[in-house]
């Protein structure tokens, strides 16, 4: 009787020290309702200045991904873990189910919609507008005024989707060029006049033009707004969504998502 008591009393110890080492942040039913942690993989760019991109010591940053940071930690049930890839793999790693969330200031738009489902809240707003060489003095305030010049863009962008259907509807007449490595390297490209022009979000052109060698011309040629993109018809995902709606109205409500904004983007774009 003895002998069993002592390998009772061991097994009992074992089994205590397991369930102590296997502690972590947020615990297996760490959640209010009981659920289990549930890790999300989200995808983002790894070289987007001030927005998704890797710090000095390899890790992944900007106002994206501390935003997100942000939202993991007042979701309990899930946890968030970062990707880089290159911006034209993000909606493809989502669409073969390697990531859970796309987060790169994506911006709905109806060609986007038709493949995949955004969360609800906006988490920003931009303008996107033309943008040309500061010392550019010829008249262009619209798409038409591009016919016939060089128009750099990241393919897949929203942006590009813009000039592709310009395109449709007038034979071409703007000679598209796509970007292939930097997505950053518009301000070479435009200042040196190897290309014309390229449409970008005005808030991102004094991140990544701090000395002013571009501008901005002509009325805004759209307004978006920025969310989260996820697989369409997904439960598990609508269910993500919906915790992170609730969450960005929560951030918006106590101040946190202008504070990340003001800090990333230089200014609150949040509304």
């Amino acid at each position: 009787m003895k002998k069993i008591t002592v390998v009772a009393l061991t097994l009992a110890l074992t089994l205590i020290a397991s369930a102590c080492g296997s502690k972590s942040d947020k615990p297996a039913s760490g959640s209010a309702d009981g659920e289990t942690v549930k890790k999300v993989i989200v995808g983002s760019e790894g070289n987007f200045a001030q927005v998704a991109f890797l710090d000095d010591k390899g890790k992944m940053t900007g106002f994206d991904i501390e935003l997100l940071r942000e939202i993991d930690k007042r979701l309990k049930q899930y946890e968030f873990e970062f990707q880089p890839l290159e911006f034209s793999n993000i909606l493809l790693s989502l669409e073969t189910k390697k990531i859970d969330i796309a987060a790169n200031l994506f911006e709905k738009n109806p060609e986007r919609a038709e493949k995949f489902d955004f969360n609800q809240e906006p988490y920003a707003y931009w303008r996107n507008k033309i943008i040309i060489a500061s010392d550019n003095t010829e008249s262009i305030q619209s798409l038409d005024d591009l016919k016939g010049k060089k128009v750099l863009i990241g393919p897949t962008s929203a942006q590009a989707q813009l000039l592709e259907n310009y395109n449709k509807e007038h034979d071409n007449a703007i000679k598209i060029v796509y970007q292939q490595n930097d997505a950053n390297d518009e301000v070479q490209q435009i200042s040196s006049g190897r290309v014309d022009a390229t449409i970008g979000a005005d808030f991102l052109l004094k991140i990544k033009d701090p000395q002013g060698k571009l501008k901005t011309v002509g009325e805004p040629l759209n307004e978006g707004n920025i969310q989260y993109v996820f697989r369409k018809n997904d439960p598990e995902s609508k269910k993500l969504s919906d915790a992170i709606d609730a969450t960005i109205k929560e951030l918006k409500a106590d101040g946190t998502l202008k504070k990340i904004s003001e800090q990333w983007l230089g200014q609150d774009f949040s509304k």
